[in-house]
């Protein structure tokens, strides 16, 4: 059975469907696996097996009696611990949210049970699901399936960890500052933050019915590129309520070979600069385009200045981020704003700035991002793709000091620790799709991902690309002590 841990989440349901593996053999098999090897990683932190076995009989009795439950039919999955299922905690990783237990499912995991799935447990995630790593005073600390000694990544970092170790067959995450991407690229698998707006994150709140808030998506995760367009097929849609007056429509994938493609690689920047290693990746990708015919730019670039984008991007996140501040809170935040420089745009002063930002000044910013999306609209009239990092190096250290002392190396140069940010916020702030796909291992075998990014809505454009790539360059590759 150890040869089915590592296959897609497809493969393995259609397993199941031709009857070459019964749903309860296949769950039976990852739990074995989360038993064995989850004490060094600690992945899957909250865990429903008797009811994922449960739920694995009915699949096949379903089977037996020629019923098809859908694309997903009997496969075990899990899932980000801040989605909602019915018995289970969603803390956030908030202590004083041990017990906000819910007595329903969530939309996200009442979708992907009506098309066949089963839920294994939850996987963990940072405090406030609010870093680059995943670890909190309830669950404790998760390890990267390459390198215990490693970050998985975050806020996702469960969610990539449970898929690269093989313990499901698919699973779910959110990003709002690279939550779905950056795991995907440390851990080696793909994930894809859908265009915002298309994937609802009802059933994804801390507090059960807040609406949808700017920036922050919900997506899928998975060891395939095809898993991720069959999920978010399953996630995307409209909720009850608006369904009444509207449905989705996402295009499909608009070419059959990447050779059609037009394609620009933007390898670095000195705004965030990435390691030599990452830079060699993405020239790999461009390189690989180009023999196979491919139009391929290394200059192409949205008309914008960087430094600007991000800024806007961080001023916005930060608004999101304050919005569940106390006032005492959002005191000290305009005790700092009174004492800067009104020039000084470091980190600091855009989040004190954002802190107490007025819905005037809200909206202004929000005017200033539209001027940087109509600059993709004319970018993306003239390039199908854009190849570009998910974050500066491959998986660091643990590193648990208070966010301002933390530092990245790369190539053995200090950055701050939030400098990563700009890779994910130029797509997050443009409500753009973005697919992180491996390209394999590095010397000290860790997993390097990049992100692929197009226009608006299409994702599938996204997606499919990263699945013809990895046919080229490579594509998951499993840990190998967990093979």
């Amino acid at each position: 059975m150890s040869e089915l841990a590592f296959m897609t989440g497809l493969e393995l349901a259609q397993k199941i469907k031709a009857r070459e593996v019964s749903s309860v053999e296949l769950t039976q098999m990852f739990i074995d696996r989360i038993e064995q090897h989850d004490a060094e990683i600690n992945a899957v932190v909250v865990r429903l097996f008797d009811e994922a076995l449960d739920a694995a009989a009915e699949a096949d009795a379903a089977l037996a009696r020629g019923e098809d439950l859908g694309p997903l039919h009997g496969l075990p999955m899990t899932i980000k611990e801040s989605y909602v299922i019915a018995g289970t905690p969603a803390t956030y990783g908030y202590e004083s949210f041990a017990d906000n237990f819910s007595d329903h499912d969530g939309l996200a995991v009442a979708r992907f049970k009506a098309a066949g799935a089963h839920f294994l447990g939850k996987t963990n995630v940072p405090v406030g699901l609010a870093d680059f790593q995943s670890y909190n005073p309830i669950y404790g600390q998760t390890n990267n399936p390459y390198d215990y000694s490693r970050i998985p990544g975050g806020s996702s970092g469960g969610s990539a960890a449970a898929l690269a170790a093989g313990f499901c067959g698919l699973e779910a995450g959110s990003d709002i500052g690279g939550s779905i991407r950056n795991p995907a690229h440390f851990c080696g698998v793909y994930g894809h933050k859908p265009t915002y707006g298309i994937v609802p994150t009802q059933g994804h709140e801390l507090v059960e019915g807040l609406p949808d808030a700017d920036l922050s998506v919900c997506g899928p995760m998975a060891r395939g590129a095809r898993d991720l367009e069959v999920a978010l097929d399953i996630m995307a849609g409209p909720i009850a309520r608006e369904g009444v007056g509207w449905k989705l429509d996402l295009p499909g994938a608009d070419f059959t070979d990447l050779k059609d493609l037009r394609v620009a690689i933007w390898p670095t920047d000195d705004i965030a600069p990435v390691s030599a290693g990452t830079v060699a990746r993405a020239e790999l990708v461009g390189s690989t385009l180009s023999r196979l015919g491919a139009t391929v730019s290394d200059t192409a670039r949205p008309d914008f200045v960087c430094e600007h984008a991000h800024r806007n991007y961080q001023t916005l996140l930060q608004s999101v981020l304050s919005s569940g501040m106390t006032q005492a809170q959002i005191d000290t935040a305009q005790g700092i704003v009174d004492g800067l420089d009104p020039q000084d745009q470091s980190y600091k002063a855009v989040l004190a700035r954002a802190s107490v930002i007025s819905h005037r000044d809200w909206i202004a910013s929000n005017n200033e991002r539209e001027a940087l999306r109509r600059a993709w609209d004319d970018f993306f009239a003239e390039w199908d793709i854009l190849i570009c990092p998910q974050m500066a190096v491959p998986a660091f250290p643990h590193d648990h000091r208070k966010f301002g002392e933390r530092e990245t190396l790369v190539d053995n140069v200090a950055q701050p620790y939030f400098q990563q940010l700009f890779w994910a916020g130029i797509v997050i702030n443009a409500y753009l799709p973005s697919t992180v796909f491996p390209t394999g291992l590095d010397k000290e075998g860790l997993p390097l991902g990049l992100q692929a990014v197009s226009a608006p809505y299409r994702d599938k454009r996204c997606i499919e690309f990263a699945h013809q790539i990895s046919r080229e360059i490579g594509g998951f590759t499993a840990p190998g002590e967990l093979r």
